[in-house]
C-alpha cells in the first residue's frame, strides 16, 4: 500500500531538484537569500578590502606626498580591479540591512525601530563604504595628477571610511535598546549589550581626524585595530543569530511568534 508523499517536502532526487524545489515551495526562501547575500558579501568585502586594494589595515596618516604617490603606484591595479568589484557587487549589503530590519521587526517594540535602522543605514554605505571607493580609484586612474590633488584623495579615502562611523554607532545603539526591549526574545539579551560594546569602538575612531599619529590615528591600534577586531567578532556572531532566528522562523505564525497584544 503506497503512502501519499507530503507535498511541502523536497522530493528525493538530485541535488539540483532540492535547490529548486526549496526555491519554489521554501516559505523561507527570501530570508535564506538575504542570509547567504550577507554572507558572500562581508566575504567579499574582507578579500578586497584586505587582499586585493590593500586598504585595510590602512596606510599611515602622516606620509607625505611622495610617499602617498608611490602607495597609490604601488598599488594602482589592485584598486582599480577590487573596487571595480565592490561598484558592481556592493548593493548586496542590503541584504543584511534587510535582515536586521527584519529582526526588528519580529520584536514586541515598535516598528520605528525598524524603519529608523533601515534608514539609516540606507544612506551610511555612501560614506562608510563608496566614497572610499570611488576617491581612491580615481586617484588610481590617473597617476600623472599633480601630487597635492593626489594627497586630497587620500585624505578624503581613509578619512570617510574611518571618520564616518557615528552612523554606525547610532545604528547600533538602535538594534541594541531594541534586543534589550524586546519581550519575542527574537536575540539574546547579551547581544544586545554586544551591540553596545560595539558602538563605543566607533566612538574612538571618530578621533582619527584629529590625530595623523599615534593609537587615535586612523592606522592606529586603538581606532583601526582594537575597533576592527570587535567588529569582525560582532559580524560572525550577528550574521550566526540570524540564521538561528531563520532557523526558528515558523511562516505559520505570521513571522512574528508570541507578538504582543
Amino acid at each position: 500500500m503506497s503512502v501519499a508523499q507530503d507535498s511541502t517536502a523536497p522530493l528525493a532526487g538530485s541535488k539540483r531538484k532540492s535547490i529548486a524545489w526549496h526555491w519554489y515551495n521554501n516559505p523561507k526562501r527570501e530570508l535564506w537569500l538575504a542570509w547567504y547575500t550577507t554572507v558572500v558579501f562581508y566575504n567579499i568585502f574582507g578579500i578586497v578590502f584586505f587582499g586585493v586594494t590593500r586598504t585595510q589595515p590602512p596606510p599611515k596618516a602622516w606620509w607625505d606626498l611622495v610617499r602617498i604617490g608611490e602607495w597609490f603606484d604601488d598599488n594602482r591595479l589592485g584598486l582599480l580591479a577590487g573596487f571595480g568589484v565592490i561598484f558592481f557587487m556592493g548593493p548586496i549589503v542590503t541584504a543584511a540591512t534587510a535582515l536586521i530590519t527584519y529582526s526588528m521587526r519580529r520584536m514586541s517594540v515598535s516598528p520605528a525601530y525598524a524603519y529608523t535602522y533601515l534608514l539609516l543605514y540606507s544612506l551610511a554605505a555612501v560614506p562608510g563604504m563608496l566614497l572610499t571607493c570611488i576617491t581612491l580609484v580615481v586617484g588610481a586612474m590617473r597617476p600623472d595628477r599633480d601630487p597635492k590633488l593626489i594627497g586630497v584623495l587620500y585624505d578624503i579615502g581613509f578619512l570617510s571610511f574611518s571618520g564616518t562611523m557615528g552612523i554606525f554607532l547610532i545604528g547600533s545603539l538602535i538594534w541594541a535598546v531594541a534586543i534589550l526591549l524586546d519581550k519575542n526574545n527574537v536575540l539574546p539579551k547579551w547581544f544586545g549589550y554586544f551591540n553596545v560594546c560595539n558602538a563605543l569602538t566607533e566612538v574612538v575612531v571618530a578621533t582619527c581626524c584629529i590625530y595623523k599619529d599615534g593609537p587615535f590615528a586612523w592606522n592606529g591600534a586603538i581606532a583601526f585595530y582594537i575597533n576592527m577586531v570587535v567588529f569582525a567578532v560582532y559580524t560572525g556572531v550577528f550574521i550566526t543569530y540570524l540564521k538561528l532566528m531563520i532557523e526558528r522562523e515558523d511562516p505559520k505564525t505570521d513571522y512574528i511568534p508570541n507578538r504582543a497584544q
